[in-house]
């Protein structure tokens, strides 16, 4: 079996730059705190006249939306740089615009984030741009008629996409009671009727400076920052309303559901449950998965497309949540070849569960995730959402320095262990879309007839 040597070959150049230039005793990070006791983590970077600004909310995405209204934290997000205070839609994105400033939010499972970039001499019109969005947003009846259209169009889309359809039947059915079983992007039903007071309700509850995270990088001083974070977002309420989400376990018990569709491929999602991210286990997890189906060289692309060449691509990876945790993999293939392929996926599964990794694939596996990890820095804004990330998790911000030792702690031993309790071939499920030849269906997938 090849390993993932000849992955690591190919981005030894990128790498090696990489790593060059982001070195993690180059990145230094303080802790700053407002006058007003707004905390963000900053890593001073003076060599260009930027910015990058990344905050979050926790609990604030789409797990939080009401029954009957999916989509609200989408649709919220989507909004909120489409006027505020004064100035309407056009207004703002002009002002964003002559200005050079990118202000954008997105949604999430478990958070809103906003990410704020601009040059350093327009910092304090785009920081107060971002304190308008966030506490004045307009939610004008064009922009919203505007987005909501934007939002039906989009979930039509997912209608007609196999990998759309594959994607809400396989998390539906994991989570069938839980909010992780509804698709953020909502319904046409939902969306049709979210409003303005909605809306409005998304920002005045669930925005706060209780689970506020902020990352900057760029070209500002501790002293500079800690000011204009009071200036921002002093003015949120001090707690958000938030509804209490439980843990839950995903509810894999090794089906397989296929929902008819004519093409000449089947798109397949597999999985069963996983690790949160803080797990003492969780970089265990990380190493065998990378493994499994991390990419190329990994076990799964080497059994299905390399030696039988049965699919383009196949992979796998950890699905960690705030409530729950899970292993999510996917697989395209024609109808005549999807028997063979599961039939694959399951053995792998059955055989990292018995034998466990080999010494090469664990030290190919521990390189890649430890030089990969500083290709993803490449950009200010990734560094600073890297730093709410690290926030959020609460990994310590110290975490940049530890992270290669964490994984080089982990032992073949410790992975053996792992490797038997985690991988678990009868839970392994998957949702099938095509019309797979071979496959016998164990139940239906949710929301459709039989």
């Amino acid at each position: 079996m090849r390993t993932h040597l000849s992955r690591l070959l190919a981005i030894l150049p990128l790498l090696a730059f990489a790593l060059f230039a982001v070195p993690a005793q180059a990145i230094e990070i303080k802790r700053v705190v407002s006058p007003g006791g707004i905390e963000a983590w900053l890593v001073e970077d003076h060599s260009n006249p930027i910015i990058a600004l990344q905050a979050g909310f926790r609990g604030a995405g789409s797990t939080a939306d009401p029954d009957g209204k999916a989509g609200l934290a989408g649709m919220t997000a989507d909004l909120l740089t489409e006027g505020a205070g004064d100035m309407d839609s056009q207004a703002f994105q002009k002002k964003l615009a002559d200005l050079s400033i990118s202000l954008g939010f997105s949604a999430s499972q478990d958070g809103i984030s906003g990410g704020l970039r601009t040059l350093t001499e327009n910092r304090d019109t785009a920081f107060e741009m971002l304190r308008l969005a966030l506490t004045q947003p307009r939610f004008d009846p064009e922009p919203v008629q505007r987005v909501r259209g934007q939002m039906l169009v989009g979930l039509k889309r997912e209608r007609e996409q196999p990998g759309s359809i594959a994607s809400r039947a396989f998390w539906t059915s994991a989570y069938p009671d839980h909010p992780y079983g509804r698709r953020g992007s909502g319904t046409p039903e939902s969306v049709a009727a979210l409003t303005p007071a909605d809306l409005k309700q998304v920002v005045s509850q669930r925005f706060s400076r209780a689970n506020l995270l902020v990352g900057v990088v760029g070209d500002i001083t501790p002293e500079e920052l800690a000011p204009a974070l009071d200036r921002i977002f002093g003015s949120l309420p001090a707690t958000a309303t938030l509804p209490e989400i439980p843990d839950v376990q995903p509810a894999f018990a090794g089906d397989v559901m296929v929902i008819d569709r004519t093409m000449p491929q089947s798109t397949v999602l597999f999985g069963q449950r996983g690790l949160k991210r803080d797990d003492p286990d969780y970089f265990a997890a990380a190493i065998l998965i990378e493994i499994m189906g991390g990419g190329f060289g990994s076990r799964l692309t080497e059994e299905i497309r390399e030696k039988r060449g049965l699919a383009y691509s196949v992979s796998a990876g950890l699905a960690p949540m705030d409530h729950s945790a899970a292993i999510a993999g996917s697989v395209g293939t024609a109808n005549a070849r999807v028997a063979e392929s599961i039939a694959l996926v399951r053995a792998e599964w059955q055989r990292m569960a018995g034998d466990g990794p080999t010494e090469a694939e664990v030290a190919d596996a521990k390189a890649y995730l430890t030089g990969s990890y500083w290709l993803s820095l490449d950009g200010s804004g990734r560094i600073a959402s890297m730093l709410v990330a690290i926030q959020r998790e609460k990994l310590g911000i110290d975490y940049l320095e530890r992270r290669a030792g964490l994984i080089e702690a982990v032992t073949l031993d410790d992975l053996k262990r792992l490797s038997a309790s985690l991988f678990d071939p009868k839970a392994l499920t998957f949702v099938i879309v095509g019309q797979p030849e071979g496959v016998t269906a164990t139940k239906p997938a949710p929301g459709q007839d039989s």
